[in-house]
């Protein structure tokens, strides 16, 4: 019973580019008690490994959490077998605006503790008592209120290339680091304002959403769906757009675009960009914003050290980073002294 990739990254994007065959960019999510998260995650694997499904899925006793790419043709049968699971029946997909083959090129099914890391160790909070969802019609409705605060639930890197106007875009790496500082600069407004959340597909907001009401806000919201479906139905239903710039999203694509605005800088020499990139040098791998020049003159790497360093045979990179504790700055997100456009 196969229950790992026994292909390499590059070897299946060798064959989906032979293939030559239309791939869907999906994610989806869903809050449910999982009694055994390793057994669920040991029957996804094998079925979706046998549609040639690939992408980032997190199992745990709460819930969900997945982004995948799947085969056009084999889209039906995917739908099929999630609806044959009891919580996952008629679940939403967020189907990505922009579609790429190698969007992911692994299948991953991990057990985590968490869906969303949240750093939460209170028993009596419950994440199935949900704020309020709301579409894009009703989400714009609400932004037209004096009385709505919209929050960003998203981290800085995302939101700094793309967030709804007059949105709260709180300064933080993590998730985690954004429900305290919120909580604590919006503690006046518990029972007057509208809290109205969004990030990239609902996930984190749904989370947020019963965090607030579990600490005393009454009037919580949230965008359904997410960024990625506002996107969707503010184009199919020819509603005012109010996200300006780029949507982050996680997978090797790193950006989907929402409107033509650009609102952010090439962190290395501040001409208006917002396209990330991981820095080329295997050991720092820093994700940061670099434009087409910059990235031709400094070989895609953050630093002349690091270009330095990318520069060297492959033997002698290996044998810097060996024992090197912490090398890997893939975390940071754009947080390093030698950026210098970095606001």
């Amino acid at each position: 019973m196969q229950l790992y990739n026994k292909l390499s990254a590059k070897e299946r994007a060798t064959l989906i580019e032979e293939a030559g065959e239309d791939r869907l960019t999906l994610s989806f999510y869903a809050y449910a008690k999982i009694g055994n998260p390793k057994l669920f995650r040991n029957y996804l694997f094998i079925a979706w490994d046998a549609m040639e499904v690939l992408g980032r899925i997190y199992i745990a006793h709460e819930g969900i959490n997945a982004q995948l790419s799947v085969p056009a043709k084999k889209f039906d049968e995917f739908k099929n077998f999630l609806d044959s699971i009891y919580f996952l029946e008629n679940i939403r997909l967020n189907i990505a605006i922009e579609h790429d083959l190698k969007s992911f090129l692994k299948l991953k099914v991990k057990v985590r503790d968490k869906i969303v890391a949240d750093g939460l160790e209170d028993e009596s909070f419950d994440v199935t008592n949900k704020g309020v969802h709301v579409d894009a019609d009703k989400f714009n409705e609400l932004l037209n209120d004096p009385n709505t605060i919209l929050v960003d639930m998203r981290n800085h890197y995302e939101s700094e290339i793309g967030h709804f106007k007059g949105a709260i875009t709180p300064d933080v790496d993590t998730f985690r680091d954004s429900l305290s500082i919120i909580e604590e600069d919006l503690k006046e407004h518990k029972e007057d304002k509208n809290l109205v959340m969004y990030c990239t597909g609902g996930i984190r907001c749904e989370k947020a959403s019963a965090y607030y009401k579990h600490k005393g806000f009454k009037k919580v919201f949230q965008l359904e769906g997410g960024i990625i479906e506002y996107a969707r139905q503010v184009e199919n239903l020819s509603l005012e757009n109010k996200f300006v710039g780029k949507n982050f999203v996680f997978d090797h694509r790193r950006g989907e675009r929402i409107t033509d605005e650009v609102i952010s800088n090439c962190h290395q020499c501040g001409k208006a960009c917002d396209t990330h990139v991981n820095c080329a040098n295997e050991a720092c791998h820093l994700l940061f914003i670099q434009c087409e020049e910059c990235s031709k003159t400094m070989d895609t790497c953050c630093s002349n050290t690091c270009k330095e360093i990318n520069a060297l045979p492959f033997e002698e990179q290996k044998a810097l980073r060996k024992g090197i504790p912490n090398s890997n700055k893939i975390f940071k997100k754009g947080r390093s002294e030698v950026l210098k456009y970095k606001h």
